[in-house]
C-alpha cells in the first residue's frame, strides 16, 4: 500500500524553487564537516534518488547507493562512510527504526550521518505529505534514543524573502518554517 505520506519525486517536485534552496544549503553545511575531504568508499542516500544525490557523490568523492526499501519495516545492509537522511524522517511512520538501521550501516570511526527535516510548525503550517515534523528537542531525543550524539547542527529557510510577501500564510510561514539539519555520529 502507497503511503500518503511519501512523497513522489517528479517533474514538479524537482522544480519547486525551495528545494533548489535547501540543496545548496545543504551543501553549505556539508562542506563545513570534518569529513569534507576525507578519503569515503561509499555512501547512502535514504529514499529515491535525485539530482541531489549526484551533488553528494561528487561532494564525498565517492559513490551513493539510494534505498528502495520501505524505511518503516525493511532492513538496511551495507557498509558505509556517510549516510544522508535528507528530508526523509517526517515521512516515516517510525524513525527510529530507520535511525536504528542506518546506525548499524556506518563504517569506519569517522562514519557520519547527515540529517535533515522540517522544524515542527503549527497544525495549519504543517505538510499534509508528512507524517511528523519534530521540534528541536524531539528530533534531539529521537537521536539519542537510536544511539547517536549530534556534532553539528544548523538551521536555515528555503524560501526566497519575497514568497513570504505573497498572503498571510506565507508571512507566518517566514516566522515558523525551517529546515534543521544534522551531522551525527554514534555514540
Amino acid at each position: 500500500m502507497e503511503s500518503s505520506c511519501r512523497t513522489v519525486i517528479n517533474g514538479a517536485y524537482l522544480s519547486d524553487p525551495a528545494h533548489l534552496v535547501r540543496w545548496r544549503k545543504t551543501l553549505e553545511f556539508l562542506a563545513g564537516s570534518s569529513l569534507s575531504g576525507a578519503l569515503i568508499a561509499s555512501g547512502v542516500d535514504l529514499g529515491d534518488r535525485t539530482p541531489f544525490t549526484a551533488v553528494l557523490e561528487q561532494h564525498f568523492g565517492c559513490p551513493f547507493e539510494n534505498t528502495t526499501i520501505d524505511l518503516d519495516l525493511e532492513p538496511l545492509s551495507g557498509s558505509f562512510g556517510v549516510v544522508t537522511a535528507f528530508e526523509v524522517l517526517e515521512h516515516l511512520y517510525n524513525p527510529l527504526h530507520a535511525l536504528l538501521e542506518v546506525k548499524g550501516l556506518l563504517a569506519g570511526k569517522d562514519a557520519r550521518l547527515f540529517v535533515s527535516m522540517p522544524l515542527r510548525k503549527p497544525s495549519f503550517l504543517a505538510s499534509p505529505d508528512h507524517f511528523h515534523e519534530m521540534t528541536r528537542r524531539s528530533a534531539l531525543s529521537l537521536f539519542t534514543r537510536a544511539g547517536f550524539a549530534v556534532l553539528r547542527s544548523a538551521e536555515f529557510r528555503i524560501r526566497h524573502p519575497l514568497f513570504y510577501l505573497t498572503g498571510v500564510k506565507p508571512l507566518l510561514r517566514a516566522w515558523y518554517e525551517k529546515v534543521q539539519i544534522y551531522e551525527l555520529v554514534v555514540r
